[in-house]
């Protein structure tokens, strides 16, 4: 890294809500003071940008010569590191409020009663920090004492793993900002969060980019491990973060989370719909009430995107780290390591793939949402099973399979007990069989032929307890909604399969979301309709996907016909699988195949070691899609100079949350845990060089009971010396998996 100074641009000082918020351009001199609340506010001298040595990525063009026209490069760094054109910076004092908990602590965030805004019509941008922190750090973990939180992870929790009795507030300073991007449009955040007792002497980095759709808060509980460790956490909302634009008002979020009408933000909005006004007003006329979403509609497939935001949030926090302890800090004396879960952690996977700096000297994530190029030379096989040889599949693809079919799955007399299974999908089963998509003819053989199928697809029958309840959830409906438009880059007004955003209703006729859900909407919202940031939030006055083709008029989708809309799930299955049905769909499967194609991971992390920990029980990343998958393409593509350590956890689902709930408190363990032990050996590997353990099933034991609590024997460490009979080994073109 350069140790280059120069002036820092001008600066000006905005009355914060905790003190005083520094806002921070290019050139300025150094000052400080500590306001009585305990938020110090920071103003000071910025470098010149460091200089990087970027290559550029090489996408091929595999589509007709119109999408050529309309598509778009990734986002690349041309040339020096550009700091962003507005930078705000917060202290935290540890006490009053806190990087990692808001103020609220331990204590706080394991309480049930979400804090609440003064005036919740009118909160500050502090409280929806707050709300925001709560919200997304509960939707990363179980945040029962008998699941583990305050014990095996949380706040309280030391870096050697014993709980304390301390609140866990962690001080320190917070820099936000958009990342610099001369189109405006992206509006990527990145967070730098710098513990106080960070050292210089012992610098690191650690890499957050939010799971799912969060916002910039999003994997706050991912970011924890590095905060404790006193490591500087470089987050990234990574263009999908919660940017919800009420088209009906006008009205979009800032940064911060405040509701700005869209003109008076302008390009201070995380996001905007790029419409017209005639065209939002034809809009509104046609569907009232409506939203555009950041990630479903911002029209620049941001995944493809991902591993390029992770590495400019590593170039952000360096430039940070140069301005608060000079030239000290550089790339030769600071560990840095990426990480996070689900898509934060398939984020930070693409960029170690990217990384031709050498910016990241290794890795550790958890339950992945990564698509390895498909290569068919490898089979996997778990012990006792027939060998899998069509991994590797999309998320879209195998999500939009599982929206179709798995209503009608959970009526299956073998998914009878499974946790918040609605049971309610004969309609379903009867509507598949009618339009000749099930042979069977009695509704208990259709269920079980709509799990087969499923299950044939490579969703391991593991997979199949846990499925019904992300059903009730929405979640294979939300998914395929979003990421169709999203690869598609299709336009809000664009109608994609007759679904849009609003507010969930039993009947026709969309009112307004309430004064108090949209202002607070930064704080609730999960970036993905109708999931907000913790599958266990109340679902009052939150968005739902709505059907706008349903008999009566616009109604909330799962409701607007028998058998839940089955007609909008076909639509955006023929869209992944490239079978439009209607041959006026045919652009749209091409944008969507596009779009795709565009966000393959090529196996190839440069001999960097790496760590990647899955659930056998995740039901929304497939492991035979994804982790599975990508260990066996990395051992062919690096082969034996391979440094990826694979850990498959046995009992163990993708939403940690959920355990929180009886049902699946008796059956599944925190997969959190182990994302931690993978971040401690990681660490430890590239402090110290001690060897990280080869790969392996992790044998663990349920509670069995709720209200057990959990202990050591549920939660066996990884092993540095498995038995021949947990090892997951690469060879004779297989990936063996022990059953």
């Amino acid at each position: 890294m350069s140790g280059r100074r120069a002036p820092f641009g001008q600066m000006r000082a905005l009355d914060g809500d905790r003190g005083r918020l520094a806002v921070l351009s290019r050139s300025s001199q150094m000052s400080r003071k500590t306001t009585s609340t305990g938020i110090r506010e920071r103003q000071f001298a910025g470098s010149q940008p460091m200089e990087f040595a970027m290559l550029r990525k090489c996408l091929s063009v595999v589509s007709a010569a119109f999408w050529i026209a309309i598509a778009e490069a990734p986002v690349q760094a041309q040339g020096p590191f550009v700091p962003p054109k507005t930078i705000l910076h917060t202290f935290y004092d540890g006490n009053t409020n806190d990087l990692l908990t808001a103020g609220l602590g331990k204590s706080g965030l394991g309480n049930p009663t979400p804090p609440r805004p003064t005036n919740a019509q009118h909160p500050t941008a502090d409280e929806l920090r707050t709300s925001a922190i709560y919200n997304n750090y509960r939707a990363l973990v179980d945040p029962t004492k008998e699941g583990g939180y305050g014990v095996l992870y949380g706040p309280n929790v030391g870096i050697d793993g014993v709980p304390t009795e301390s609140e866990g507030k962690i001080a320190g300073d917070e820099y936000i900002a958009f990342a610099h991007d001369p189109g405006g449009r992206k509006q990527v955040t990145m967070m730098v969060q710098v513990p106080a007792h960070f050292d210089p002497a012992r610098a690191c980095i650690i890499t957050a980019p939010s799971s799912g759709s969060r916002g910039i808060y999003g994997a706050i509980a991912t970011g924890e491990w590095g905060l404790k460790r006193g490591c500087a956490v470089a987050y990234t909302d990574k263009g999908t973060g919660t940017g919800a634009h009420d088209l009906q008002i006008n009205t979009v979020n800032l940064i911060r989370g405040e509701r700005a009408s869209a003109a008076d933000a302008g390009d201070n909005s995380n996001f905007t719909a790029a419409l017209t006004g005639a065209e939002r007003t034809a809009f509104n006329a046609a569907t009232p009430n409506r939203f555009a979403f950041k990630h479903a509609h911002s029209q620049k497939n941001p995944e493809k995107d991902w591993g390029e935001n992770v590495l400019e949030s590593i170039r952000f926090a360096f430039h940070i780290l140069e301005q608060k302890y000079g030239p000290q800090i550089n790339k030769q004396s600071t560990i840095v390591i990426a990480s996070s879960v689900s898509n934060g952690g398939g984020a930070s996977l693409r960029a170690l793939e990217a990384d031709q700096e050498r910016l990241i000297d290794g890795l550790a994530v958890a339950e992945p949402n990564v698509t390895p190029a498909r290569r068919r030379r490898f089979s996997i096989l778990q012990d006792g099973r027939p060998p899998f040889t069509a991994h590797g599949r999309p998320l879209i693809d195998y999500t939009t399979l599982v929206n179709v079919y798995q209503a009608c799955a959970n009526m299956a007399a073998e998914n009878a007990g499974a946790p918040l299974n609605p049971g309610n999908g004969a309609a379903r089963c009867l509507s598949l069989s009618a339009k000749g998509l099930l042979t069977a003819t009695t509704l208990a053989e259709q269920a079980s032929e709509a799990q087969r199928i499923i299950n044939d697809y490579g969703i391991l029958p593991e997979q199949n307890l846990v499925q019904p309840g992300y059903w009730t959830l929405n979640v294979p409906q939300a998914i395929s909604v979003t990421y169709a438009n999203a690869y598609g880059r299709f336009s809000v007004t664009d109608n994609l399969c007759a679904f849009s955003f609003s507010v969930p209703v039993p009947v026709p006729g969309i009112p307004a979301l309430d004064p108090e859900a949209a202002a607070t909407i930064f704080a609730w919202s999960g970036g993905i309709p109708p999931m907000t940031p913790s599958p266990l939030a109340p679902p009052t006055s939150r968005l739902a996907l709505i059907n706008n083709a349903a008999p009566l008029g616009p109604v909330e989708s799962g409701i607007s016909t028998a058998d839940q809309n089955l007609d909008g799930a076909l639509c955006l299955r023929s869209l992944a699988a490239g079978e439009p049905g209607n041959p006026g769909r045919r652009w749209q499967v091409e944008r969507v195949a596009r779009g795709v194609a565009q966000v393959g991971a090529s196996g190839d992390l440069h001999r960097v070691p790496a760590i990647i920990v899955n659930g056998r029980n995740d039901a929304i990343i497939a492991p035979n899609h994804a982790s599975r998958a990508y260990f066996g393409l990395n051992s062919i593509v690096e082969g034996k100079r391979s440094q990826l350590h694979y850990y498959e956890v046995t009992n163990a689902q993708h939403l940690d949350a959920l355990n929180a709930l009886p049902a699946y408190a008796k059956a599944y363990i925190p997969l959190h845990h182990y994302f931690n032990q993978a971040l401690d050996l990681m660490y430890d590997h590239l402090r110290n060089g001690r060897a990280l353990p080869p790969s392996q099933l992790v044998r663990t034991r349920p509670r069995g009971e709720a209200t057990r609590p959990i202990s050591a024997d549920n939660v066996p460490r990884i092993s540095d010396a498995p038995p021949p009979g947990d090892r997951i080994t690469f060879g004779a073109a297989q990936v063996r998996i022990p059953n």
